[in-house]
């Protein structure tokens, strides 16, 4: 576990080490590296694998602005390159999907390939806006123990979410969305997700290896919005989760091990 200070911010990021190929790992919003704590512990034994906190996330620290996805895009650029990373494979969910994409686009010198996880091309659907803006009010204002509730059943599959043996995993990750260290910090953050611009006309451009993932309960970025990036990008890999959330790595973390180690491998 370490701090970097990139782009005028201070990321926290945790690595493995080793000799292997370089896998670093992007979270999604609300979330933190801890998101792939399962994907991480899978793959270290044959990888260097990395994580960071975006800006104003997990124990990263929080600034005034440069919550776009563009800065943060350039955040994880500049944390590669003061690693001294010279090409690694990038895997982002949701937010740091989002981010993926933008690294393939502007930054594919960086990169051996991307895995593009729950995630999406476009701007977010108008008719998601409204919903998430007065979550996000009464995030900012009250904190998030009165949203955790709402935010749940986003994030997680019906299947994570109604099974009994799984009940103190849930448990875990509610306490965990009840604790925000910046609460005015991950409010800018979610506005930067919900006024994004999109990347799909672009999609063309990407000629790196790219893993497309979804899981087929996911209602955030439905399984439409990925089947989207994979017919955009020539050659592109695409995996359907069974059971699977908006936060795919942890309420089905075993079929999301497969298909990274399936693509992965492949490239070795």
């Amino acid at each position: 576990m370490a701090y970097m200070e990139v782009n005028g911010v201070r990321l926290f990021y945790t690595d493995t080490g080793g000799d292997g190929p370089v896998v670093v790992f992007s979270h999604g919003l609300l979330f933190s590296t801890e998101m792939f704590e399962n994907q991480i512990e899978h793959l270290k034994g044959s990888y260097r694998c990395i994580a960071y906190d975006h800006r104003g996330q997990g124990q990263s620290g929080a600034t005034d602005d440069g919550y776009d996805m563009d800065t943060l895009t350039k955040d994880a650029a500049a944390l590669l390159t003061a690693l001294n990373i010279g090409k690694c494979h990038f895997v982002g969910l949701s937010m740091g999907g989002f981010v993926a994409l933008r690294m393939a686009l502007d930054y594919p010198k960086h990169l051996l390939s991307i895995s593009v996880l729950d995630s999406s091309a476009d701007p977010e659907p108008q008719e998601n806006r409204g919903k998430y803006k007065l979550l996000n009010f009464i995030f900012r204002w009250f904190g998030p123990k009165p949203v955790v509730g709402s935010i749940m059943p986003i994030m997680f599959g019906q299947s994570f979410l109604n099974d009994p043996a799984r009940k103190e995993l849930r448990n875990k990750w509610r306490r965990f969305l009840g604790q925000v260290a910046d609460k005015n910090a991950m409010a800018k953050a979610v506005n930067g997700v919900i006024t994004r611009d999109g990347v799909y006309d672009r999609l063309g451009e990407i000629t790196l290896p790219t893993l497309i993932v979804v899981g087929e309960e996911d209602t955030a970025t439905v399984p439409t919005e990925s089947e989207r990036i994979h017919k955009a990008i020539a050659g592109s890999q695409f995996s359907l989760i069974p059971k699977g959330g908006h936060v795919s790595p942890i309420d089905a973390p075993d079929a999301v091990n497969a298909a990274l180690s399936a693509f992965l491998g492949k490239l070795a």
